[in-house]
Parts: structure tokens; sequence; C-alpha cells
């Protein structure tokens, strides 16, 4: 089974880490595997505490759009690394939470064929999340559940003292 969240508005990744919270408080196994984002978040430090598996990688801190064609092929070694990582766990009772492999997966910074191998076949008893802005026609056709996160209103700047939910 599969779960996409996509687009630009804010809230992607926090109704992926909502359902991983779900899955393991119900006995699942759960790993959550991040793509793109390189300084660690409120998501990847709770999860950790609540015992779910996550997975990262050693990333650019910054636009992957400004990436040197060295920082690319590194990136690109470390996705796949922690696609592979992911992908392997196989056993039944499993959610597999694949954050911002959409954006990667656009971006050519994975490998899509790897990825398009494996959502294509994904065991029984396995459900996987996707997050991304866009989600590519291929990938769409292929999932059970389809969420569009629309941007209506995004402030400006936060306010001193506020809250920090992103």
């Amino acid at each position: 089974m599969i779960h996409i969240y996509y687009g630009n508005g804010k809230g992607k990744s926090t109704a992926a880490t909502g359902l991983a919270v779900r899955a393991k408080g119900n006995g699942s196994n759960v790993i959550f595997a991040q793509f793109i984002k390189s300084v660690p978040n409120g998501e990847v430090v709770s999860l950790d505490k609540l015992g779910v598996s996550v997975i990262r990688g050693k990333l650019p801190n910054q636009d992957p759009s400004e990436y040197t064609s060295e920082q690319k092929e590194l990136v690109i070694r470390e996705h796949d690394r922690i696609f592979d990582r992911a992908s392997s766990f196989n056993q039944k009772n499993t959610v597999i939470v694949f954050d911002e492999l959409l954006d990667a997966y656009n971006e050519s910074l994975i490998d899509r064929e790897k990825v398009m191998e494996f959502l294509s076949a994904i065991p029984l008893g396995i459900e996987v999340i996707l997050t991304g802005r866009d989600a590519p026609e291929e990938i769409l056709d292929i999932a059970d559940y389809v969420s569009e996160v629309i941007g209506h209103k995004i402030p400006e700047s936060i306010e001193e003292g506020a809250v920090r939910l992103h």
C-alpha cells in the first residue's frame, strides 16, 4: 500500500510523521528514511525517542539546485544508501516513510529505476508513505492514497518568541 503526501503546502512530513506515530503505537515496525533534508528536525528527534528506526544521511546544507557536480554525486550515493537500507526492511506489519523521496526522485538524486522497481512490488503487509513537493505521474498511478497539500497562506516571518512548529 502506498500513501503520497505532496504539494506546495506545509504539513506533508508532519502528516507522514503522524501516520508513523500511529503505526508505532499500534505495534508496527516503523522506518523513517529522510532525503534532501540535512538539518535534524523535531520530527526526527521525536520519532527516535519513540523507538522508530530513523535513517538519514550526511548531506550538504543547501538547496539541491546549488549542488556542484561533486556534491550531486555524493548526494546520489547517500540517497541510494538510505533507500537501500530502508527498503530492505521487508517484514510484515512494517511502515516505511520515505520523507522527501519525491523531490530526490524528481531531481534525479536517487536511482529512479530502483525506486520504481520497489514501489511496483511492495511486499504484502508493508505500507509505504512518500512525501515531497511534486509527485510524478508514474508514482501517482501506482499509489493507493494520494493527498495534495496546498498552501493558501504562509506568513512572511515568524514572531520572536513563537513556538517553532516547522
